[in-house]
């Protein structure tokens, strides 16, 4: 088995009564790596975990561990250890119990344990803080005492279920960059559930994006946020316009598009397979649109609209722009540089759209 296939989900899938949890799913997932279930709530995510831990029980299909199948390993038994979204921290005991929980069976003498405490307690940045009560902890410093009591025992793979969902917002950005940063220390490979797309964009060197029980895309965070190819994927990452088209022709690689709401516009054609009179949709994300007084030239898409409404969101604003007189409003999104919203005049002022050729995505029509 190579770091490529470390660990290789193969065709698993999970029912729960007429319920599919996890549908079919097969992944490969490298040594090393920190790779990232996303998805809504009910999507398989946690499922799916739990069936690598040995929680669950897969219907069919199995999980391999470093070539070693898991089917019917128990959970004590793999080479894994989980971080629970609550931490499971013991009240009662001490920052030093906690850590050491996990070593009890292993009978180790007491100096070793100690040693081994306090180099974890260094490796979180928590050092001197054995001897605290649990309860005197924040959420911050019990979730790193849940890391390090899952990495004492040194496992292959380290399973983490939303660990930052009960931290607030700066802290969890915070604890976000110093995961990844004691993941690359330890070396060990992380597989980390989460429903935050910023959150797993921010840690992850690959994601998994899974809706219904299926996985839709594999993928580093640049490549499924820049060239998703599935609706769901493109606006599950970030914002997204859609503009339901027919491809009138395609000529050296792009396409022009006849789209209800922006008129005739110029795609990439991309790898999707489409060829003329097919109906597709186009994405548009709102930070490749620009909003400008005057209209642009060359083969720049341009349309015309009026200012509908503008969000300010600190250092950036969106705006709302409806387009051909119709109902329908296009995002734009703005960086927030003195006075950049007020010049346009507000609301109902006449603007123009403009964007690439090549920010345009083409995906397949959803099937209604």
């Amino acid at each position: 088995m190579n770091d490529e296939s470390f660990i290789s989900i193969q065709n698993l899938s999970k029912r729960f009564g007429p319920v599919k949890a996890v549908d079919d799913v097969s992944i490969n997932i490298r040594r090393g790596e920190f790779f990232s279930l996303l998805g809504p709530s009910g999507c398989g995510k946690t499922t799916l975990m739990r069936i690598i831990a040995g929680f669950e029980e897969a219907s069919s299909g199995d999980v391999f561990i470093d070539g070693q199948p898991m089917g019917y390993t128990p959970p004590h038994k793999r080479p894994v250890n989980m971080v629970f979204q609550n931490y499971a921290i013991f009240p009662h005991l001490t920052v030093q119990q906690n850590i050491a929980y996990g070593l009890r069976k292993d009978k180790l003498p007491k100096d070793q344990m100690t040693r081994m405490v306090e180099e974890a307690l260094e490796m979180i940045k928590l050092p001197g803080y054995g001897s605290r009560g649990a309860h005197q902890l924040s959420g911050g410093q019990r979730q790193r005492i849940a890391l390090a009591r899952a990495l004492i025992k040194k496992p292959k793979v380290l399973l983490l279920d939303e660990p930052l969902g009960a931290l607030d917002k700066k802290l969890r950005e915070q604890m976000q960059l110093e995961l990844r940063e004691l993941q690359k220390s330890v070396g060990i490979t992380f597989i980390f559930v989460t429903h935050d797309q910023e959150e797993a964009m921010t840690m992850s060197d690959r994601i998994a994006v899974m809706s219904e029980g299926q996985v839709l895309e594999v993928g580093a965070p640049p490549q499924l946020y820049h060239h998703p190819r599935t609706h769901f994927v493109a606006d599950f990452l970030g914002s997204m316009n859609f503009f339901d088209g027919k491809i009138r022709d395609i000529s050296n690689d792009m396409a022009h598009v006849d789209t209800e709401h922006l008129g005739m516009i110029l795609v990439k054609k991309g790898d999707l397979p489409v060829s003329q009179g097919d109906k597709v949709v186009v994405a548009l994300r709102p930070e490749h649109i620009s909003v400008s007084n005057q209209k642009a030239e060359g083969e720049t898409n341009t349309v015309g609209g009026q200012i509908a409404n503008a969000a300010f969101l600190g250092d950036r604003s969106h705006i709302y722009v409806s387009v051909n007189g119709g109902s329908n409003t296009v995002m734009a999104l703005m960086q927030n540089v003195e006075g950049t919203v007020s010049e346009f005049g507000g609301q109902k002022s006449d603007v123009w759209l403009n964007w690439s050729y090549e920010a345009g995505i083409l995906l397949p029509m959803v099937e209604q």
